[in-house]
């Protein structure tokens, strides 16, 4: 599908417009902010809580600007309506600083998805480790070098994400995704202030915990994740998806209660646009 239409500032612009400037000193350097949306036939999942850590992360790096929420929200209605009901994308909301509050902008763009593929939610995908933390984890900022390596190197090796590992050898999270590791009725995952927390992560320790999973937040030696009963990971396209492969050493067989999980999980998203 097509995607000619965007927003700049709150207005329905073509997406040809969609431009910055090569001698833009805050872009080059990265002063922005992101958060990437799920939108499915229409239906824009978790556009608020999104919206809240686009706001967050804007604050933590000191980044300037007069947008706020509804501004937000009212600039994806607004979008969403130039498009078929029936439209699924991903939704990328872009906040780029000035030099001042006046000179930031506020982008939305529709860009084409990626959906794992079937069979990974069935046998699990491939991570590789590798040794990074992030600067400021907690803000979804234009910085993204480190992680952009990761992740090529990591698909170079065949895997579907690479594994952030920090000094002290510690499981933290992927480069696009978070980290869990699942050890009988105890579901561990690094703490919201160590990693970038992503609202599907949130989403899916409530889920959880109805299922009457325990929930740690912890981080994990990565040679404890090889004696766990499975890991998976979590993120905006991906929901849940079992982890079978860590470097070379494989994890036990996706365990039952976690496939019960996936279930719930789906469940509550179907809920939730049904209610909406």
């Amino acid at each position: 599908m097509d995607f000619p239409w965007i927003v700049i500032n709150g207005e329905v612009r073509p997406r040809e417009e969609a431009v910055v400037s090569l001698f833009d000193l805050e872009f080059s350097y990265g002063f922005g902010v992101y958060e990437n949306i799920r939108v499915d036939r229409g239906w824009p999942y978790f556009l608020t809580e999104h919206s809240q850590r686009l706001l967050r992360s804007a604050a933590l790096i000191g980044l300037a600007h007069h947008f706020n929420q509804e501004w937000l929200e009212t600039s994806e209605a607004a979008l969403r309506a130039k498009y078929p009901s029936a439209a699924t994308y991903n939704l990328k909301i872009l906040l780029l600083g000035g030099q001042d509050a006046d000179n930031a902008r506020l982008y939305l763009l529709p860009l084409a998805p990626y959906f794992p593929e079937r069979r990974w939610y069935r046998e699990g995908v491939n991570l590789t480790s590798i040794r990074y933390e992030r600067y400021l984890p907690a803000a979804k900022t234009l910085n993204m070098l480190g992680s952009y390596l990761a992740y090529g190197a990591a698909r170079q090796a065949g895997s579907y994400d690479a594994l952030l590992i920090d000094k002290e050898g510690r499981a933290r999270e992927g480069t696009r995704t978070n980290f869990f590791v699942v050890s009988g009725q105890t579901i561990i995952t690094a703490p919201a202030e160590a990693v970038l927390a992503g609202v599907t992560r949130d989403k899916v320790i409530e889920a959880a915990r109805e299922l009457g999973y325990q929930v740690k937040d912890q981080l994990v030696p990565l040679a404890e994740v090889f004696n766990s009963d499975g890991a998976f990971i979590t993120g905006t396209s991906a929901k849940i998806l079992p982890v079978r492969q860590i470097d070379k050493q494989l994890l036990p067989a996706v365990p039952l209660a976690l496939r019960q999980l996936m279930k719930q999980f789906d469940e509550y998203l179907n809920s939730v646009k049904t209610s909406g």
